[in-house]
């Protein structure tokens, strides 16, 4: 199954164009081996993690810029609640993607379920 995170990125079309702005993917955690799937299912509803908590394992959870802060705190509550290496590994995996967010303009990143 699988929860990748992927950071996208906000491409506008040409001024005058009808279209509406699109985006591309930047970067991805993947997950397919579930180490994130099932940390986050493990720890839902505990209410230390209430953004996180909105994830859906067969849908998109999309996360804005400005929500970026906050994720990134509930990240850090997260990795004390890490119960092996893989899950700690991919937690710092997700921590620099955010931080990668912070820094761009028109991004967000999307909790992509299967």
């Amino acid at each position: 199954m699988g929860l990748d995170v992927v950071l996208y990125r906000m491409v506008r079309p040409p001024v005058g164009a009808s279209r509406r702005p699109s985006y591309v993917p930047v970067e991805v955690v993947d997950d397919s081996d579930d180490v994130l799937l099932r940390l986050l299912t493990r720890v839902r509803g505990g209410g230390r993690t209430p953004l996180l908590d909105r994830f859906d394992p067969t849908g998109e959870l999309v996360v804005g810029a400005s929500e970026a802060p906050r994720l990134l705190a509930e990240l850090r509550s997260l990795s004390e609640m890490a119960g092996s290496p893989a899950e700690a590994a991919r937690l710092r995996a997700l921590v620099a993607l955010i931080r990668r967010c912070l820094r761009g303009h028109d991004v967000q990143i999307r909790f992509e379920g299967d």
